[in-house]
């Protein structure tokens, strides 16, 4: 997916260009380290700096990408490395770097240290987002778990077409596209399946989790978890933290075409019952030939916040909460604590957006009382949270 520059008013003389040499700081959501450039050789601490492909700890060369002298930060690569962290590595692929394919943030940085960089990213958010305390125990210990491989683990290739046969990788916050023969994310067969241009269909895959094997039918441009190993970590994850009781009603919001919903409704037995939302309608019904609709399984489709305030409109014990990029929010957050659950799993790819809901869910009494965290996109700055959230006094025997 391509990300365009923000268009900004102009603020003075682009700065777009220009090279500075600074220390690299921390390292902050987005895939990117703070840096600060002095103005003027005065005291001023200088202005905030973005700067892609550097590690916390260097010093850098960096050239501006985007920004204006009255803007309030700038945005830069790292283009010379001066004093290199021991963390620093050859990136695997040839395009990985300031001026290539955007798709990945890390590949210049060790396969352990990646981790780290996404387990402080995770703290820092819930400190300053949700108000935790640094010294809070579920931060403290908190560890971002490797899965699989840190190449070839994307189960589709996010290669684009380009006329006359070949396939581009759009550059960093821009359309624009990089010509490659590879992405040594993707797997093999993702790559090739990009080579011979299949057309949109229906394709079935396998999922062993929970100590069973389950079949999804979906779209083959329909969502599903891009690393290959993630629908089974994940649901492992989910039924481990929700720990469903046979009998239990069970609402899944964002169900995409039911991967949770599937596995939960095996969980709760004859006398339980699944509900599962989904706003994209083809994902819907797919989630009903996965889920086999009927008495114990029904499947919505339709927006989730729209959905929750139209229907449903009943006490659930447990709900899964899988949503977008951009988090629940605060209106879908207080229609799940209006059903009353014991339980809530939060699947959560943004950090960012997920210490901004837990801090809603708290308000209404709710708290994290797990929090884990996987490495799902390696040479990426994303990483995926599993949060599970129970309401004071609540019993999870």
């Amino acid at each position: 997916m391509s990300r365009r520059n923000r268009e900004r008013s102009a603020r003075g003389e682009s700065l777009v260009g220009r090279r500075f040499e600074v220390s690299v700081g921390a390292v902050a959501h987005g895939g990117f380290c703070v840096a600060r450039v002095a103005i003027d050789g005065t005291e001023d601490p200088g202005r905030v700096v973005f700067v892609r492909h550097a590690i916390p700890g260097e010093r850098v060369e960096i050239e501006i990408t985007e920004g204006s002298e009255g803007d309030r930060f700038w945005r830069a690569d790292a283009v010379e490395i001066l004093e290199p962290s021991p963390d620093r590595v050859e990136a695997p692929c040839v395009y990985a770097g300031p001026g290539r394919c955007g798709g990945c943030d890390f590949q210049h940085v060790a396969e352990r240290a990646q981790r780290e960089l996404k387990a402080a990213v995770v703290r820092e958010q819930l400190v300053r987002v949700a108000k935790w305390e640094p010294s809070d125990p579920r931060l403290t210990g908190l560890e971002v778990t490797r899965v699989g491989e840190p190449l070839r683990w994307r189960s589709r290739a996010g290669l684009v077409p380009i006329p006359g046969g070949t396939f581009g990788m759009h550059g960093a916050r821009s359309d624009r596209l990089i010509e490659v023969d590879d992405c040594l994310i993707a797997t093999e067969d993702a790559v090739a399946e990009v080579r011979a241009r299949r057309e949109p269909g229906i394709e079935t895959r396998t999922v062993v989790a929970a100590g069973r094997e389950n079949e999804f039918v979906m779209a083959t441009d329909g969502f599903w978890q891009p690393h290959k190993d993630a629908p089974s970590v994940l649901a492992d994850a989910v039924m481990e933290a929700l720990q469903p009781r046979p009998g239990e009603r069970v609402l899944d919001l964002y169900a995409g075409v039911g991967l949770f919903a599937k596995f939960l409704l095996d969980a709760v037995g004859a006398r339980g019952g699944v509900a599962a939302v989904e706003g994209d309608r083809v994902a819907a019904g797919h989630a009903r030939r996965n889920l086999g609709e009927g008495r114990r399984a029904r499947v919505i489709a339709g927006p989730v916040e729209k959905v929750l305030a139209e229907a449903l409109d009943e006490p659930f014990d447990l709900v899964v909460l899988d949503p977008p990029r951009v988090g629940a929010k605060r209106a879908v957050v207080e229609q799940i604590v209006d059903r009353a659950p014991r339980a809530v799993a939060y699947v959560a790819c943004d950090p960012a957006a997920l210490a901004r809901d837990v801090a809603i869910f708290a308000e209404h009494g709710y708290t994290v009382t797990s929090l884990r965290a996987f490495d799902l996109f390696p040479m990426t700055h994303h990483v995926e949270c599993v949060a599970l959230l129970t309401k004071t006094g609540s019993d999870l025997r």
